[in-house]
């Protein structure tokens, strides 16, 4: 059997990170969702910034939005949300034999809102409603601003994708986040059976920033490991979260759980082994998104056990030595998240750019 299809059967979900206009007009998308069972897709602004400013698949249409009162990332999204709309689409048939537990497709609000709240809100209102699909998430940083957004998307029903999470502080309260805004929602008389969430939860990040830390304080032994061990102590908090009676109230009323969703997979250091991230975090009700070279090297080598709840106490012991060696791990996910922003806004404002520069030509 196909190594992708066999991680189904522990429960988990492979969703893609990568969308562009190719791999629809290719009919690839849809082969692999046939032959792999691939259950998903994301996207981000550097995923967009890539598929927009290194092609000619958008020239015609940035030519003609240009002819409205639209702004650079005006027309940006309405780019996007075509996309968007044509993945959800070839999606569809998965989010229908799921029962809506997959088949989603995700667009990121602008990442230059990522400290503000309430624009962040109103933008992932105006693009759900723009977008009509049930099958889709509007993506939200999971910053201190953002948790106020979220709350805010479920209780209205919009499926939200939390993005950027790096810390297990953080990620609880993104869990307890959701929850309220379900309760916020039930108690207005509104269903809840049909909010969807994921909690994104990267991982290879950590290991880049804090390798050269173990190696200052003689912890070669947990290099490549810190991620893994921050994802199943995560794992942990999700099946304590989603396991008490304040969540079984709302699960007996049709909810969903947040699941967890292992994003970063691909491995930085040519060291480790290429799928790393895959197979040490399989594991039941979670997802993992991988972008397409992750996808095929797993097709191709990738090791299935239900590991992701495996060698917990080994996790925990390494977090331990982590703590009592005196790195401060808060400190290095707060770094992360500031990092992870600028990653985006970099990208987000080049795409901006390629619009402009597009606009410009057209005119000529």
């Amino acid at each position: 059997m196909n190594r992708l299809h066999k991680i189904q059967e522990h429960s988990q979900s492979i969703w893609l990170d990568l969308l562009d206009r190719k791999l629809m007009d290719s009919g690839k998308l849809k082969q692999l969702i046939e032959e792999d069972g691939l259950r998903g897709l994301t996207s981000n602004p550097a995923i967009f910034e890539k598929a927009i400013s290194n092609s000619s698949d958008y020239d015609e249409d940035i030519i003609s939005l240009s002819q409205k009162e639209l702004d650079n990332e005006g027309i940006f999204f309405e780019l996007a949300i075509k996309d968007i709309q044509r993945a959800a689409d070839i999606f569809k048939p998965v989010y229908d034999q799921t029962n809506g537990m997959d088949g989603y497709v995700s667009l990121e609000v602008s990442p230059l809102l990522a400290k503000d709240s309430q624009a962040t809100f109103e933008q992932a209102q105006e693009l759900w409603n723009k977008i009509e699909r049930k099958n889709v998430m509007i993506k939200i940083p999971g910053t201190e601003e953002g948790l106020d957004a979220i709350q805010k998307c479920i209780t209205e029903g919009i499926n939200i994708n939390v993005t950027l999470l790096f810390g297990l502080d953080r990620y609880r309260t993104v869990a307890e986040t959701y929850l309220k805004g379900l309760e916020d929602r039930a108690a207005a008389g509104k269903s809840v059976s049909e909010v969807s969430s994921v909690a994104s939860f990267f991982l290879s990040r950590i290991d880049v920033l804090v390798e050269p830390l173990l190696k200052e304080k003689g912890l070669e032994d947990l290099i490549g490991e810190v991620a893994i061990a921050s994802a199943k102590k995560a794992y942990e908090i999700y099946n304590e979260v989603f396991t008490k009676d304040r969540f079984k109230e709302l699960e007996a009323k049709g909810a969903k759980p947040q699941r967890l969703l292992w994003a970063s997979t691909s491995t930085k250091d040519p060291s480790f082994r290429d799928v790393k991230y895959v197979e040490a975090l399989i594991g039941e009700n979670t997802v993992n998104t991988v972008p397409m070279d992750t996808l095929d090297a797993f097709r191709d080598h990738g090791e299935v056990t239900d590991s992701l709840s495996s060698d917990l106490d080994k996790a925990i012991m390494a977090l331990l030595r982590i703590d009592q060696s005196g790195i401060d791990m808060n400190n290095i996910t707060q770094q992360l998240e500031d990092e992870g922003i600028e990653k985006f806004n970099t990208p987000f404002n080049t795409l901006l750019t390629s619009i402009e520069n597009q606009k410009k030509e057209s005119v000529r």
